[in-house]
């Protein structure tokens, strides 16, 4: 599977540990950067660069790494097409991609051991999306409102 991974500074140990992780693994891990550790760097062009390309190459994934995951998540979201979800367990990673069929996933490097956050990567590349048609039928929902930019109707209370 291609992999996507962003960072910034705060992520660049994680990142760099993770493109070795993922190669051995098997996987085509495309490192969208940064390529050397600048603690001046801003996360939204590796995040967003990352989000666009995981739109652009169907069926791989991205990862985005900053310091809590929370801005670097934010970024990624913002390109249409990308469901980025902020992990912080296992269980939360698999359910991303269970229910919501997220593409990204978002880590805060400075939560985390490299273990901890590596088991969260390993688990939604290897979880696949449920197909459930409740959640199909949402994700939906937001593709449509992506495409036209039009908000849905609220259910009558």
């Amino acid at each position: 599977m291609r992999v996507y991974l962003g960072s910034d500074h705060a992520g660049y140990e994680l990142k760099m540990h993770l493109v070795n992780h993922l190669t051995k693994q098997g996987h085509d891990v495309v490192d969208v950067g940064p390529h050397v550790y600048d603690p001046e760097d801003d996360y939204p062009a590796f995040c967003l660069h990352t989000g666009a390309k995981v739109v652009a190459d169907e069926g791989s994934l991205g990862v985005v790494i900053g310091g809590s995951g929370n801005g670097e998540q934010i970024a990624a979201n913002k390109i249409d097409g990308v469901r980025a979800a902020l992990a912080w367990r296992v269980e939360i990673a698999q359910l991303a991609r269970q229910h919501n069929d997220a593409n990204v996933i978002s880590i805060g490097a400075r939560e985390h051991t490299l273990d901890e956050a590596t088991s969260f990567v390993d688990a939604f590349l290897a979880t696949p999306f449920s197909g459930n048609p409740r959640h199909a039928r949402r994700i939906a929902q937001l593709s449509e409102y992506e495409s036209d930019r039009k908000l849905p109707e609220l259910p009558a209370s």
